[in-house]
């Protein structure tokens, strides 16, 4: 069972703290544990081969807070040369085929001089950056080996892989996405349900630069966005898109001819910023709600996406991770300072109860907001553009939607505030 730092670890490990995970959140769990508290053996288990994650394209919107931990976290300065900063964002409601798209509300600006409201950041630059950060603390990273069961006990538990090697620790963090077998080992049940729709994701290249400008526009099958990436090493200017299309329509558009993708995408995105191409295959994924009714277990917890899968309208689905991580660890934290069990429910209860309602909340808020928008309903399409425009003329309202957007509302976790724990 080969480690990330070329060891070989041995068939039964005692550990603190099991990550299954290796994405963002899994990841900058383990490092921020382990920053704070250097004495904890942690461990991180991923079931993807070695690798796989260089292979990721995409894009992600990291929010002002989340900013703010990576850079707590000491990987922030390896980011940023590669980060875009959201320096505005626009917000239209029309059809595909309306030659014009009356903008209804801008955001600008920052949450503090010199701080955008949100940086766009490659996902593997992400990963990158939390694994150079994970290899110096010195957390084991075994990868290309998935849990296979685990048995909990009054004192720990006890982790089977399925290469047949066993670990032990006293908590395992299930950071394996929307469809995690851990949570459903654990017995934990979600609400979930599909919206038909699937996010059609690729990088777009464009003659004319962005200036940092975000895009949101909303048309009948749902949401469109085109968000801004810093230019290539050859200086091509580039946006990220994440096309919501109902899934039949969307599948045929990533697996028929290019040419017709070219045509819809040109349709949609337009020509403000001179003739576009796709950089890279576009590829879609199923969009649904899902949640799990309890976010911890008897020495399990959930986070991130194992927790919460909501729908991107709001841009918001890497952030509630970062929320989930900076929460977990700043309970386990202090628990292990007072001598507590740190895998016991009732010290995990209060990361659960500090985050279980802010997740539902963003899950009905985003659910409510896709079925108000992707439709082609006139009465509903009046209300909802009413409801923009009172919005844009009221600039507290606006301070407010962007300092939720921007992670730092009341509430917040400490590191997600860009202090130590």
């Amino acid at each position: 069972m080969a480690t990330g730092l070329g060891q070989e670890a041995p068939e039964s490990t005692r550990l603190d703290v099991l990550v299954a995970g290796a994405g963002y959140v899994g990841l900058a769990t383990a490092v921020s544990l382990k920053q704070a508290r250097p004495s904890l053996r942690i461990a991180v288990v991923d079931a993807a081969p070695a690798g796989v994650w260089q292979k990721d394209g995409r894009a992600s919107a990291i929010a002002a807070a989340a900013c703010r931990m990576l850079d707590q976290l000491g990987i922030w300065a390896e980011i940023a040369p590669q980060a875009q900063a959201i320096t505005q964002m626009i917000i239209t409601d029309s059809r595909t085929a309306d030659p014009v798209r009356p903008i209804f509300l801008t955001f600008d600006g920052e949450v503090a001089p010199g701080e955008p409201f949100a940086h766009m950041v490659a996902n593997r630059d992400l990963n990158g950056a939390l694994r150079h950060q994970a290899e110096r603390l010195g957390i084991d990273l075994i990868e290309g080996v998935a849990v296979q069961s685990f048995d909990t006990s009054t004192t720990g538990l006890t982790v089977h892989l399925a290469d047949g090697a066993t670990l032990s620790a006293r908590l395992l963090v299930a950071a394996d996405g929307v469809n995690s077998r851990l949570r459903d080992m654990a017995g934990i049940k979600t609400v979930r349900w599909e919206y038909g729709q699937s996010g059609i994701v690729c990088t777009v290249a464009h003659e004319r630069p962005h200036n940092g400008r975000a895009e949101e526009h909303f048309l009948p099958a749902g949401p469109f966005a085109t968000l801004p990436l810093k230019p290539d090493k050859d200086g091509t200017n580039r946006s990220s898109i994440v096309w919501v299309e109902r899934t039949e329509d969307a599948n045929k558009l990533v697996e028929g001819d290019d040419l017709v993708f070219e045509v819809e995408l040109e349709q949609r995105f337009g020509l403000k910023l001179g003739e576009i191409r796709a950089m890279d295959k576009p590829r879609a994924w199923p969009l649904g709600l899902t949640l799990a009714r309890a976010f911890v277990a008897p020495r399990l917890a959930l986070a991130g996406d194992a927790a919460h899968g909501i729908h991107p309208i709001a841009g918001q689905g890497l952030n509630l991770g970062f929320k989930d991580v900076a929460a977990l660890a700043e309970v386990i934290v202090e628990a292990d300072r007072l001598g507590q069990d740190i895998g016991a429910l009732d010290v995990l209860g209060r990361y659960q109860q500090w985050r279980r309602f802010d997740t539902m909340q963003m899950g009905v808020t985003t659910d409510v907001l896709n079925r108000l928008f992707s439709n082609d309903i006139a009465p509903l399409r009046a209300v909802r553009d009413i409801g923009l425009g009172l919005v844009e003329r009221m600039p507290r309202l606006k301070d407010f939607f962007i300092r939720q957007a921007s992670g730092l509302a009341n509430g917040t976790p400490r590191l997600l505030k860009g202090e130590a724990i």
